[in-house]
C-alpha cells in the first residue's frame, strides 16, 4: 500500500521501518531534518509540507498520525485542505477516547473517515512488531487490515469497535499497566529491604522462568538490574504520569451499569498507583526507581536523575 505518516519520533520512525520493510510505498513528514533523513535512508519519500501528499498520494489517502496527544488536533487542522471526501486518518498516539470521538465526528461531517489505534509494546514493538487495538469504520478496517497485519506481531492486532473504542482499550490498558508496574515495585523494594542479602538478579531471572509472574515486564526489571545495577542508583525515583492512569481512574467514576444507572467502579489498585506517582514528586523510592527502570525499558522514557 502507499500511504502517508506524520511523526518520525521513536515509535513512528520504527513502524516506517518496518512498513517499508513488509513492502510499502510511504511518504513521511516530521519537522525534524535529522528523522526525516532517516526515513529517507531507510527508502521512504519525504515532504517538508503536508499540502504535498496532494502530488504524492493519489487517490483515496491513507495518513497515518504518530504525534502527541496534545498536537493531534493542531496536525489536523493543517491536513484539511488536503483531505477529501473518504480520505482516511488514523490517530495512532495515546489520545484520550473522548477527544477522539470529538474528532471523529468532526471530520464525518465533512465525509473524512477518521480511526484510531492504541499501540503497546514501545519503540522495539512499533519496529519488530506491536500489539494493535482498532477502532473506526469496519469497513475501512478491512480494506486496510493488511497494513496492521504488518505492523503487527503475530495474531498482535483486532478490530474493537466503532470510532475511540481503539484508544479506550488503550486507555484501560495503560491503567492495568500502572498497577501491575506499581505491585513489582513495591514487591521488589521489600525484598532490598529484607534481611537476606539476596541477589536480585536472581530473583527476577528466578520469577521470569516458570512463576506465575512470568512476564515481559519482570523480564525488562531483569534487563534494568544488568544494564544499571540493581540498586538502579542512576534512575529517578520520581515518576512521571503520561495521562493514560488518570483517564483511566476517571472513567471509573463516569461508568454505566446499564443504560439508565451510573455506578462509581472502584478501581483502588490503579488509583492507588497513580496516587503513587504524583505524590512521587520530591518523594523518590526504591520503588519509584524500579516503576521508572520499566518505563525506560519498554518506552524509552527519559528517567535518569
Amino acid at each position: 500500500m502507499r500511504i502517508g505518516y506524520i511523526g518520525l519520533g521513536k515509535m513512528g520512525l520504527g513502524m516506517v521501518k518496518r512498513l517499508i520493510e513488509k513492502g510499502h510505498q510511504v511518504v513521511a513528514s516530521d519537522p525534524d531534518e535529522k528523522a526525516r533523513k532517516e526515513a529517507e535512508a531507510a527508502g521512504a519519500e519525504t515532504i517538508t509540507r503536508l499540502d504535498e501528499f496532494n502530488d504524492r498520494l493519489p487517490g483515496e489517502k491513507f495518513i497515518w498520525i504518530m504525534v502527541p496527544h496534545q498536537t493531534v488536533d493542531t496536525v489536523l487542522a493543517d491536513l484539511g485542505p488536503v483531505l477529501n471526501v473518504g480520505d482516511v486518518v488514523m490517530d495512532g498516539g495515546n489520545s484520550n477516547y473522548r477527544e477522539t470521538l470529538r474528532r471523529g465526528a468532526d471530520l464525518g461531517d465533512r465525509g473524512i473517515v477518521f480511526m484510531d489505534v492504541g499501540v503497546s509494546g514501545g519503540p522495539d514493538g512499533a519496529r519488530n512488531g506491536a500489539c494493535m487495538m482498532i477502532g473506526g469504520a469496519r469497513d475501512k478496517f478491512d480494506k486496510y487490515e493488511q497494513l496492521f497485519k504488518d505492523l503487527s506481531v503475530k495474531d498482535g492486532y483486532a478490530y474493537m469497535g466503532r470510532t475511540g473504542a481503539g484508544h479506550y482499550v488503550k486507555m484501560i490498558h495503560n491503567g492495568i499497566e500502572y498497577g501491575m508496574m506499581q505491585a513489582i515495585g513495591e514487591g521488589f523494594e521489600i525484598l532490598k529491604s529484607s534481611a537476606f542479602d539476596l541477589n536480585l538478579d536472581d530473583v527476577t531471572r528466578i520469577y521470569n522462568h516458570g512463576s506465575v509472574i512470568e512476564s515481559r515486564l519482570i523480564g525488562w526489571l531483569q534487563n534494568a538490574f544488568r544494564e544499571e545495577g540493581v540498586d538502579l542508583a542512576a534512575i529517578s525515583g520520581e515518576i512521571s504520569h503520561s495521562g493514560e492512569g488518570l483517564w483511566t481512574v476517571e472513567e471509573a467514576k463516569e461508568c454505566r451499569v446499564s443504560s439508565t444507572q451510573s455506578k462509581n467502579i472502584p478501581v483502588p489498585v490503579i488509583e492507588a498507583s497513580l496516587q503513587f506517582r504524583i505524590a512521587s514528586k520530591g518523594n523518590p523510592s526504591y520503588t519509584g526507581q524500579v516503576v521508572s527502570a520499566l518505563r525506560n525499558q519498554f518506552g524509552g522514557h527519559s528517567v535518569k536523575k
